[in-house]
């Protein structure tokens, strides 16, 4: 069974190549949940409380307990009734999503950060590759229609920084030649609705390619110029 999630944009799913229906918000934002923690289990208990901000509902454990049975018919359509999920796992004390990192675009966009900075000082272009392979996988801003919930802020802040200094590191890259400022990237959503010339991480992404900033780590934030 083959499984493909996008958060960076509108979250969504192709399942063996068609376009899966994750059903309406609150069962999305169960499975954008989970995808934010990589592969972590997240608690019943957590879960419940974010989902309904503080104030579940008389039987918010059954209402969640529908909401991964219905991602796993989704997800895995070929799974037998009593058969074990594959993707979205029972583990206690609650529920975890295992898929590759191939499988996940915000997954697969870290691990092309991580290749690239690995490859940058001895293979240049090959790390120029990865970036560009990156940031293509960029269809607007990260897990957009979970942007106004506390539990997402962070991630979303997170791999929005990772990716202004991924865009600075593709256009410090060496070779680039001397073609000046207009030469800058431009990504496919800047941070916060505001145009990406009014946004500068300086040497951050070449700091970065040399190893002196953590491709998880949080860069300095960008300031409006």
């Amino acid at each position: 069974m083959r499984a493909g999630i996008r958060v960076l944009g509108p979250l969504e799913a192709e399942v063996e190549g068609a376009r899966a229906d994750l059903g309406g918000p609150l069962q999305r934002a169960v499975l954008a949940l989970l995808l934010m923690e990589r592969g972590r289990v997240v608690s019943v208990d957590r879960m419940i409380d974010q989902l309904w901000r503080g104030e579940p509902p008389p039987r918010a454990i059954a209402s969640l307990q529908a909401y991964v049975s219905n991602l796993r018919r989704i997800l895995e359509p070929g799974r037998a009734r009593r058969a074990q999920a594959r993707i979205l796992v029972s583990a206690p004390p609650g529920y975890a999503v295992r898929l590759p990192d191939e499988a996940v675009d915000a997954w697969r966009f870290e691990s092309l950060l991580t290749a690239a900075r690995k490859d940058a000082p001895g293979q240049p272009e090959r790390a120029r590759q990865e970036l560009e392979q990156a940031l293509a996988l960029w269809r607007g801003p990260a897990y957009a229609e979970f942007a106004d919930e506390e539990w997402a802020t962070a991630e979303v802040v997170r791999l929005t920084e990772q990716h202004l200094v991924a865009q600075e590191a593709w256009a410090e890259r060496p070779g680039r030649g001397a073609r000046g400022p207009r030469a800058r990237p431009r990504p496919s959503h800047a941070p916060w609705h505001l145009p990406w010339t009014r946004w500068r991480l300086g040497p951050g992404g070449a700091h970065w390619l040399a190893g002196h900033v953590s491709p998880r780590g949080s860069p300095a934030r960008a300031r409006p110029s």
